[in-house]
């Protein structure tokens, strides 16, 4: 990864940082370059807060322990749809949007970068008619109250779009959303999605809207049956005890995919992150751990910036009982120096 110095100040409360490379022209791929090595901040603010579901709140001292840990980025998942009001002109909650700011503050004051999305808006995808003036408005008022912030926070315009968004049906809303944020935002760099949850093999379905700074973010849990074996809310039987030995076969399996999302990438000039990948814990981890090394290495090896999926849940890297990393597991994404 490139060198990055941050610098940043507060001014009237609000928060204001910089990334600074000399003589290094500002492309995506710059921008996809200083996410680097990211973690997901997975089931706190993209939970069910308001309806006292299983979300959980961050705590700042996580943004410390991922600083201190090596990680460059967090990614920010926010079920936004919950904090935003039924009906025109769809307002956001302001308690929950000074809440999620005080987190932003908190990540760029420990120089990470940060990954803004809207997360778990089921409406969006099961009525996307009904519920597209309402997408549109969230990331209309999200937009403009950011928009003086530095270009060390991104926007991912949504997180695994899927059901009743079709790829055609996708690809025009996404391209509305990415207006919408140019509108107040004319540089920020942007994260976009191929429909299915972010797979790889959908990415030749995505249409790209025509403006800079895109980053295509895909999500990696390839095979399924081990990186989601045993989780509850999988609808498929996937039996507990599946391996992932790391073998000549199993390596080319995850190599293929990855071939394939560079083919995309040089075709379409626009870098890739790989926004989730990560082995449920009911996996052996010592088959977690080989995976989630060589799709780490993958990735960088491609020079695709990544979010492991999660911090302190159930795929999680951090131990919050024991307050202590799961340490294999976390050399695996951060060698040890």
């Amino acid at each position: 990864m490139k060198p990055k110095l941050f610098a940043g100040l507060l001014l009237g409360g609000v928060f204001m940082s910089s990334l600074v490379e000399a003589k290094t022209e500002r492309d995506a791929f710059y921008w996809n370059d200083q996410i680097g090595r990211g973690i997901n901040l997975g089931n706190m603010l993209e939970g069910p807060l308001k309806k006292n579901g299983w979300g959980r709140e961050p705590e700042i001292r996580y943004f410390d322990l991922i600083k201190e840990a090596g990680f460059d980025s967090v990614r920010m998942p926010v079920r936004w749809s919950d904090y935003a009001d039924e009906n025109a002109p769809y307002g956001l909650d302001a308690a929950f949007v000074k809440k999620v700011d005080g987190y932003i503050q908190a990540a760029m004051e420990r120089k990470l970068v940060v990954i803004l999305n809207i997360h778990h808006y089921e409406a969006v995808m099961e009525s996307p008619d009904e519920q597209e003036a309402r997408f549109l408005a969230i990331w209309r008022q999200l937009a403009k109250h950011y928009s003086k912030y530095p270009q060390a926070l991104y926007f991912e315009v949504l997180n695994e779009p899927t059901q009743k968004l079709t790829a055609e049906r996708w690809n025009e809303l996404q391209k509305k959303a990415v207006s919408e944020i140019r509108q107040t935002n004319p540089e920020r760099p942007i994260l976009i999605a191929p429909i299915g949850w972010n797979r790889i093999d959908k990415l030749k379905q995505l249409e790209p809207p025509k403006t800079k700074n895109l980053i295509a973010s895909v999500h990696f849990y390839e095979p399924f049956k081990f990186t989601h074996q045993g989780a509850g809310w999988v609808k498929l039987d996937l039996p507990l005890g599946t391996e992932w030995a790391g073998n000549e076969t199993d390596r080319r399996e995850i190599e293929a995919d990855f071939e394939e999302a560079v083919r995309w990438s040089e075709e379409n000039n626009i870098p890739i992150h790989v926004g989730e990948f990560g082995a449920y814990s009911k996996a052996d981890m010592p088959s977690r751990i080989r995976w989630t090394r060589f799709v780490r290495e993958q990735a960088e090896h491609n020079r695709m910036s990544w979010s492991y999926w999660e911090f302190s849940s159930s795929f999680g890297v951090y131990d919050p009982n024991g307050n202590t990393w799961r340490t294999d597991l976390l050399n695996a994404l951060i060698p040890a120096k």
